[in-house]
């Protein structure tokens, strides 16, 4: 393999490859970038066998292709070396069987190369009939779900995000049992039902890759996993195994009391009223609603106490006591993305729905703490 590029060409793309390797990964190969050079371009992959990233960089976007080949070197080496050299023009050349030097005019760099023989045969073949979506509308999804996806891996299914399709209408539900964040869109064409669960490490890595507003994303779905195409970038993650909770049932269609306040008041109020809470305690804080005032407050004996109060539109008329918290209050408020909050409540043992006005299509779901 010998070519010649420019450096900021490489790097860029090595930036998107990285995310595959893993510096944890027991198995040397799995830590190690593919290199393939063809009349066409040239190719990037690496994979932790969890995920899978594959760039593409045509033959017009190389300064010169002098032999064609396949080196398998270092990640993180070869990455960081391209990241320090200068944006000018870098020789890659296999000098022998073993051996990859890096070279501009002033820097040489020799690495030792792996076996292309050991490197996973990963298959990033796409269907027919891929789903289809802007890359702005994927990241919103993702950023209004992902982050009630559980971190505690002895549940592996509630670790992703569940993708359900069904009549034209895409579905990700994110859930630690605690709360629960639902996105609701209209896809224009989807043939097939659809039912996975996409873990959340993987779907964020994705996310990190994405920064068009205009561009579309692919969805390429099978049995076992999920190809991502984008630019000339593929990314492939596994799938977890499971079934996912049945979420619908724990979101109640009425309510016996639903107030209406101003999302910043909220959640400056929550912010501030935060500071006087404990993670030992689960950050909680007690919303007490009067009339149209509603009264935010936490008191520990070892700290000290608050008391925000905020006025809201009690349509109801009527008094209720109930705690959350505070963190996860704040998180499912940050996603909403509008002028005025509603939230929703049954019993103070029953989950607080916490919804835009104007959005129906997304919600949020925290379940109440217990106080006595």
């Amino acid at each position: 393999m010998k070519l010649k590029i420019e450096q900021k060409k490489l790097f860029e793309n090595l930036n998107y490859v990285i995310r595959g390797v893993s510096s944890k990964n027991l198995i040397p190969i799995l830590n190690c970038i593919k290199f393939e050079l063809t009349n066409e371009g040239l190719n990037l992959l690496s994979t932790d066998n969890d995920i899978a990233i594959k760039t593409f960089i045509p033959a017009t976007e190389i300064e010169k292709i002098e032999e064609q080949g396949e080196v398998v070197v270092s990640g993180r080496y070869i990455y960081e070396i391209v990241r320090k050299l200068p944006n000018e023009i870098i020789n890659l050349e296999e000098i022998t069987s073993d051996i990859l030097e890096i070279s501009t005019k002033s820097s040489s760099f020799k690495l030792n190369c792996n076996l292309v023989s050991d490197f996973p045969d990963i298959d990033l073949s796409l269907n027919d009939n891929p789903i289809i979506l802007e890359q702005k509308t994927l990241k919103n999804i993702i950023n209004q779900t992902a982050f009630a996806a559980s971190m505690q891996e002895n549940r592996p299914v509630l670790t992703g995000i569940n993708i359900k399709i069904e009549d034209n209408i895409l579905t990700a539900t994110a859930t630690d049992s605690y709360r629960v964040a639902q996105k609701k869109i209209l896809l224009d064409n989807a043939n097939n039902n659809i039912d996975i669960v996409v873990p959340v490490r993987n779907i964020n890595e994705l996310i990190k890759m994405l920064n068009s507003e205009e561009d579309t994303i692919e969805l390429h779905i099978f049995e076992n996993k999920v190809i991502f195409k984008f630019n000339n970038i593929l990314m492939m993650s596994s799938l977890i195994n499971g079934v996912f909770p049945n979420v619908k049932q724990w979101i109640p269609n009425e309510f016996a009391l639903q107030i209406k306040l101003s999302l910043d008041e909220l959640y400056n109020a929550i912010d501030r009223a935060s500071l006087l809470t404990s993670e030992a305690e689960k950050n909680t804080l007690k919303l007490e609603i009067k009339e149209n005032e509603a009264i935010i407050s936490s008191n520990i004996q070892e700290i000290g106490n608050v008391k925000e109060k905020l006025n809201i539109l009690n349509e109801n008329n009527q008094e209720f006591l109930i705690a959350f918290s505070s963190k996860y209050m704040m998180d499912a408020i940050k996603t909403l993305n509008s002028e005025f909050v509603i939230l929703s409540f049954n019993t103070e043992i029953q989950p607080i729905i916490i919804r835009n006005p104007e959005d129906e299509n997304l919600t949020q779901l925290i379940v109440p703490i217990k106080i006595y």
